[in-house]
């Protein structure tokens, strides 16, 4: 299999890179096993419960996934030979990051939703992570086996359920995709085009309607099989990965087709350079640009980057930068994942494809790898925020350092988890997504770094912000030359979400930022005089013509941002709020207003 996937990988029209997305326990990791099965990489046993995408141990005790899990397989469609790349996610709310990171990497999302529990708010979740990364989706409805054996439900009752929870989906990404200029067609997904499956993860058959006019099968047919428990006969007749992979190979976007589309929107840089154009050509032979979208640990080859070859072709030996960082990495071997497996290629990875790559130790999720100086690529949006705290410490004082050095891998491998040292008390803080996060984390470092360690109650992270517009108040320099007049209000919230999606940013064109915030609705005067944005605080400077105003600006926002951070109710970071800077008096002597 690795050998038929080496020789497809220089043909970007049969390759497609896909997810996999889902509430939590809707069936995708088993799906997998299913189409794994089907390409003939495992066995096709009786049930499809052996889980293979989940590697780990605690995956496999919890029975959920926590790590996106990378795999490439092949399957003919209409007499060509497809290369397909998958991406296991997860469903857990907790560990949404690795779905947003997932979505980088692909063209393709396959939204998993079970027929008895319908679209649920995970559901929600990832069609909309999808859709802001330029994803495609479409959809396979799970477990209606379920419909047939507990709810007794007949064929009519049946298609209205079914066509109930097409239509949720859909009213999801028509509400997703009329925001999205550059969507012309219809990303809807519909039963007559193909892109709607249905089927039983567990028993390993699927239909679609363009398999049904294929095999002959109608819902009569299902329910008979179904209700005298000929399930294997049905697996025979209409096996649920021919299905999903002819879907997948028939209306997901090959890479030639998706790039285009996809570069303007995750990519920020000059439209007309070769660069560009590289990446919109998917040209192997053009400058190397890579996305890692995934850190892992390997013991013996130490850190593992997996994500998408935008352009040019990956190999051993090269010299690349890596966005962020000085210096260059040198890239030690690439190759393609098999599950938890990774098998090392002695060819390079031409564009279109994703690679799992070593040697790129400054790397971490997220990072744009280039051979030249460029742009980098807009950052991974994380739609929720670390949420949950708890203290971590060694059991005994010799581990420290390497208590340190785990927990600075762990950040870099999860950018949604933050980890802080407090100086202060010396104790380590790591914030997540939720509980089960935390202790996944925690439980890794146990068991794979060996290091007895003991935690705290988790607490609660709150936020501060000020609720109505405060008088003007001044500010005076502790040696008591130099004065600021200061005033903060709260900020409306339309406002607060375009900072915090990253459509206003200090690091985009004044103009492009003007004019995000006035469409959110700051006024136009204010939006010309934006200093500064820290978190979701804006600074506004309204003064005018103040001399050497502009060297002591710098020590203005360091304090300012030190205030933020450390609110004034219950020293939480403050958020939402609007500064303004109305005037100040500054002594003429640059001696007496430096930094102290």
């Amino acid at each position: 299999i690795v050998q038929e996937c080496e020789e497809l990988m220089d043909e970007p029209e049969q390759i497609r890179n896909i997810a996999i997305a889902a509430h939590v326990d809707h069936g995708k990791t088993t799906l997998t096993d299913n189409l794994l099965a089907g390409a003939g990489m495992i066995a096709d046993a009786d049930e499809a419960t052996q889980l293979v995408m989940d590697t780990e141990e605690d995956e496999q005790e919890r029975g959920i996934t926590i790590d996106a899990a990378n795999v490439s397989m092949t399957h003919e469609y209409e007499g060509d030979n497809h290369l397909i790349n998958l991406i296991d996610t997860p469903g857990h709310v907790d560990f949404g990051g690795d779905v947003t990171r997932a979505m980088r990497a692909v063209d393709g999302a396959l939204v998993v939703v079970d027929a008895v529990e319908g679209a649920m708010p995970q559901t929600e979740t990832v069609v909309r992570q999808a859709l802001r990364e330029g994803v495609k989706p479409a959809l396979f409805i799970n477990k209606v086996d379920r419909l047939i054996s507990e709810l007794q439900e007949g064929p009519e009752e049946m298609q209205q359920r079914l066509q109930d929870v097409i239509a949720d989906v859909n009213e999801l990404i028509r509400g997703m995709t009329e925001e999205m200029d550059d969507i012309d067609e219809d990303w809807t997904v519909s039963v007559e085009e193909g892109t709607v499956g249905f089927g039983s993860a567990l028993y390993k058959w699927g239909v679609s309607l363009p398999s049904m006019q294929r095999t002959g099968m109608s819902f009569a047919d299902i329910i008979e099989l179904e209700q005298d428990h000929k399930r294997q006969e049905l697996h025979e007749r209409t096996p649920l990965s021919d299905v999903v992979l002819d879907m997948v190979a028939e209306h997901f976007p090959n890479p030639l087709k998706a790039q285009p589309f996809r570069i303007p929107r995750i990519w920020r840089g000059d439209d007309d350079s070769d660069i560009a154009e590289d990446m919109r050509t998917v040209n192997r032979e053009g400058d190397i640009v890579f996305m890692a979208t995934d850190i892992g640990m390997d013991p013996h080859a130490g850190e593992i980057a997996t994500g998408r070859v935008f352009s040019g072709t990956l190999e051993k030996g090269q010299e690349l930068y890596v966005s962020g960082t000085a210096g260059k990495n040198r890239v030690q071997s690439v190759g393609i994942y098999m599950g938890g497996e990774r098998e090392e290629l002695d060819r390079g990875v031409p564009a279109g494809n994703v690679a799992a790559v070593t040697g790129l130790k400054d790397a971490i999720a997220g990072s744009t790898v280039s051979d030249k100086e460029m742009t980098p690529f807009e950052s991974i949006e994380h739609i929720s925020e670390p949420v949950i705290t708890k203290s971590v410490e060694a059991k005994s004082m010799d581990d420290l350092p390497k208590l340190i050095k785990t927990l600075q891998q762990v950040a870099k491998e999860d950018p949604t988890i933050r980890v802080e040292i407090n100086e202060d008390t010396g104790e380590h803080l790591i914030s997540g997504q939720g509980e089960l996060h935390l202790e996944a984390i925690t439980q890794r470092i146990q068991k794979n770094q060996g290091i007895p360690v003991q935690t705290g109650e988790p607490i609660v992270v709150y936020r501060e912000q000020p609720q109505e517009a405060s008088r003007e108040v001044e500010g005076v320099s502790p040696n008591r030359h130099n004065k600021f007049y200061i005033t903060v209000e709260p900020m409306a919230d339309d406002i607060v979400e375009t900072i915090q999606r990253g459509e206003a940013s200090m690091s985009m064109p004044e103009l492009e930022r003007r004019e995000a915030l006035q469409e959110a609705g700051m006024d136009k005067d204010t939006s010309q005089n934006v200093e500064h944005i820290h978190g979701t605080n804006v600074l506004i400077d309204d003064t005018k013509g103040i001399q050497h105003l502009n060297e002591t600006m710098e020590l203005v926002i360091e304090g300012l941002e030190e205030a933020l951070d450390d609110g004034p109710l219950a020293a939480e970071p403050v958020q939402g709020a609007l500064l303004r800077l109305h005037d100040a008096r500054l002594h003429e002597d640059t001696i007496h207003r430096g930094p102290a």
